[in-house]
């Protein structure tokens, strides 16, 4: 905390061992690369227990072939016929490629939107799992702890103001 800002909010000095900074970045940096690869990993091994992708995958990309192989016969003959039969061709060849690339990327969405219901499944099952554990325990709900409100940085500053008078008035 600086000094300044405990000199606003008329707070006592703050200890050195306040001052001192917690975990190294680069140690919490590593901690936290290693739970986002330990969740990947997860996800890659969940991915092979749904059954048809590999077949839908085959024929994506066995589609986006075809029509790049197509693309490229249609951009050589283009080239070698007369130029006012050529932008017709040419037109036919990048229809192939827009082909191509829209197997491809329902390829990719497919496998995005298994991974999100993957995702979202996961997430259901921890739920259940503290709703079960909540009904194990007598069914008791979590005891609230503390109680909060919204304020605006002016309502804050308002209060904070007021309580401050208020110490200068008991003094």
């Amino acid at each position: 905390m600086t000094r300044k800002l405990e000199s606003l909010f008329d707070l006592p000095p703050s200890t050195p061992a306040e001052d001192e900074p917690g975990p190294q970045p680069a140690e919490d940096f590593r901690a936290q690369l290693q739970t986002l690869d330990d969740t990947i990993d997860k996800i890659d091994a969940a991915l092979p227990g749904v059954r048809g992708l590999e077949a839908n995958d085959t024929e994506m990309d066995s589609l986006s072939k075809m029509a790049t192989d197509s693309y490229d016969e249609l951009m050589t003959l283009g080239m070698q016929v007369d130029s006012r039969f050529a932008s017709e061709i040419f037109s036919v060849a990048s229809n192939m490629l827009g082909h191509a690339i829209t197997a491809k990327t329902a390829k990719m969405d497919k496998k995005l939107k298994m991974i999100d219901l993957q995702l979202k499944k996961m997430r259901l099952d921890q739920q259940q799992a503290v709703i079960d554990a909540r009904a194990a325990d007598g069914g008791e709900e979590a005891m609230q702890t503390a109680q909060g409100m919204v304020l605006s940085r002016n309502d804050l500053l308002d209060r904070l103001l007021a309580s401050k008078d208020q110490k200068d008035k008991k003094e």
